[in-house]
């Protein structure tokens, strides 16, 4: 009778590991197209055996545990060059809104409207009473300005952009660090009886690495499968149960930031003081925006300031030295500048010359109708080197700064599609070792199925010794 009953419980030990094996196979094939998810495999083992006599009977197989086919190095790996990537791809696709600002092949570009300004003094030189080339010099001059100012609010608007772009992500990034959390919790709680939580470690890792496709991050995992997870040089964002929010508003300008421009802050606690942690945002999406509206905006707003103050302060000082049409001492042909910040949003004409042109200077000396000396003095600032500290002219600086952005632009995209290949062959290795493969799947599955039956079939057989042996009773 034991060995009989000793059948049973074979049949009845391999019956239920063969159901929890299908149900592990169907499982697999249900998130094969689940992002982060790694395939799963039912763990067997012999049961112990027991004694006969001189004999050592096997008893059947158990299972001891269903475990997940995955490479923790090659996660990180990922997670590292998806933060270089998300760097990448933030670089790349602010740069093209700044090269836009500076396409002068599309539209009519600022380089143009200097070369126009100044052609119209040369304009006037030629005829320096004419009403028609003195309009001409206002209006080119007024449409200069305003491009001037195209310039430096497009620029602005950009960075108004990143400004709410940050507040998205860092949003985004303290849901990804609660979710975090809230595993941690459950990975310990499910572990401490000596499971796996094979799906909630899936989802942790593909956070980890949307968190760090974000800003930088540094992770480490405890004995008991909790993780804490660091942004930046000193930032917590998750320890343990507990996930701490970054908060993000405009701040006060400082050297590489404009007044206005959002900063991000920690709060150790609820009573404790915001720090500012911007600049340890070095990568991730984060990291790679900030750094052009920091350190590449920042620049050419600087830069266009400082051309518009130049080139004002220029004409400037020599239409002052000549004489209108009235015979009266030139005025500023631009509104006076207090300095070089903001120098590009200001610029305007005169509101006297804007009203009359008459007003325009272009003798060095009254009652001389014919002079044309400051109209062509003003014409050749064009040539002048008053950029860069008198190593440059205008066309050449304006032409060094498209260049320098397209440059910046064209790299960016280069280090995307690199980062891109490296990536998506990570991914490519990962799929090898942790994808599911619906074809072994399926023949899995055929195998568990025939184990199946004929764990009912000897079940079935012992059943029939067991009648018999009651009939010899009988």
């Amino acid at each position: 009778m034991s060995k009989i009953s000793g059948m049973l419980d074979v049949g009845r030990r391999s019956l239920m590991n063969s159901q929890t094996a299908l149900q592990v196979v169907g499982h697999n094939i249900a998130n094969k197209s689940t992002e982060g998810y790694s395939r799963q495999r039912v763990e067997q083992q012999s049961n112990p055996p027991i004694g006969s006599g001189r004999l050592r009977v096997g008893t059947g197989a158990t299972t001891s545990s269903i475990t997940r086919i995955n490479n923790e190095y090659l996660e990180k790996q990922i997670q590292k060059e998806a933060n270089h990537m998300g760097m990448a791809e933030g670089r790349a696709e602010t740069l093209a809104r700044v090269e836009d600002v500076y396409n002068e092949q599309i539209t009519k570009g600022l380089n143009q409207f200097i070369s126009d300004f100044f052609n119209a003094f040369r304009e006037m030189s030629v005829n320096p009473e004419s009403l028609a080339t003195r309009t001409l010099v206002k209006e080119s001059g007024f449409y200069m300005s305003k491009d001037f100012q195209r310039v430096s609010r497009q620029l602005k608007s950009i960075q108004d952009d990143i400004d709410r772009q940050i507040i998205s992500q860092i949003s985004e990034v303290n849901e990804i660090g609660s979710e975090i959390a809230t595993l941690n919790e459950k990975i310990q709680m499910a572990e401490l009886t000596g499971g796996v939580a094979n799906d909630e470690r899936d989802r942790r890792e593909l956070l980890l690495k949307e968190l760090s496709k974000r800003l930088n991050i540094r992770y480490a995992e405890s004995d008991t499968g909790q993780v804490t997870v660091m942004a930046g040089d000193s930032v917590v964002l998750v320890s343990g149960y507990d996930a701490m929010e970054l908060k993000v508003r405009p701040s006060t300008g400082r050297e590489g930031k404009r007044e206005g421009n959002v900063d991000v802050y920690m709060t150790m606690g609820d009573q404790g003081t915001p720090f500012v942690v911007t600049r340890q945002i070095r990568g991730g999406t984060i990291g790679g925006i900030l750094d052009v509206r920091d350190e590449v905006i920042n620049g050419l707003i600087s830069e266009v300031d400082e051309m518009a103050f130049s080139l004002a302060r220029e004409v400037n000082k020599l239409h002052v030295q000549g004489y209108d049409s009235f015979d009266q001492r030139g005025r500023a042909f631009f509104t006076p500048l207090q300095g070089v910040h903001d120098a590009a949003e200001r610029l305007s004409i005169d509101p006297l010359i804007a009203k009359d042109v008459r007003h325009i200077a272009s003798a060095t000396q009254m009652g001389a109708p014919g002079d044309n000396r400051i109209a062509n003095a003003i014409s050749s600032i064009q040539y002048q080197k008053i950029m860069n500290g008198g190593t440059a002219t205008l066309d050449d600086h304006y032409n060094s700064i498209v260049g320098r952005v397209g440059i910046m632009s064209r790299k960016a995209d280069g280090l995307v599609e690199s980062q891109r290949s490296i990536v998506a062959q990570l991914d490519k290795i990962r799929d090898s070792i942790s994808g599911v493969s619906l074809d072994e799947e399926t023949t899995k599955m055929i195998e568990y199925q025939k184990t199946f039956d004929a764990s009912a079939r000897l079940i079935r057989t012992a059943d029939e010794m067991l009648e018999t042996v009651l009939n010899i009773k009988r």
